[in-house]
């Protein structure tokens, strides 16, 4: 059993920052990948960032220059770590773990509003 252990969201201003948290904790043997998802009211669930083992990482277009990925390979944890923040990053925010099948956070939820 795996479980992800997200934090660190919260209620922001326009150009603040946040710093996302989550812990993978459990029969961790392997891990591919992790990263982070975003779904905003009535939208689909985007990808945000990953982190791919040995593979370097990705964004999306709207968060380049502004988020940041990282991983502790000996925590088994990762962070998103989210700069000049805007209105339209308003979203719950999903962690996961690529380990083989893929194990989701509960998520968390980023608002940034004035």
């Amino acid at each position: 059993q795996v479980q992800l252990v997200e934090s660190g969201g919260g209620l922001v201003q326009p150009g603040s920052s946040l710093r996302l948290s989550c812990a993978a904790s459990g029969s961790i043997f392997n891990i591919y990948a992790m990263g982070w998802y975003r779904q905003a009211p009535g939208k689909q669930r985007e990808l945000v960032a990953i982190d791919i083992s040995g593979g370097g990482t990705n964004y999306a277009d709207s968060v380049k220059g502004r988020f940041t990925i990282s991983r502790d390979n000996v925590k088994n944890t990762v962070y998103l770590q989210m700069n000049s923040l805007k209105p339209e990053d308003t979203a719950v925010y999903y962690c996961f773990a690529d380990l083989g099948r893929n194990y989701w956070g509960q998520g968390t939820q980023v608002t940034v509003s004035s």
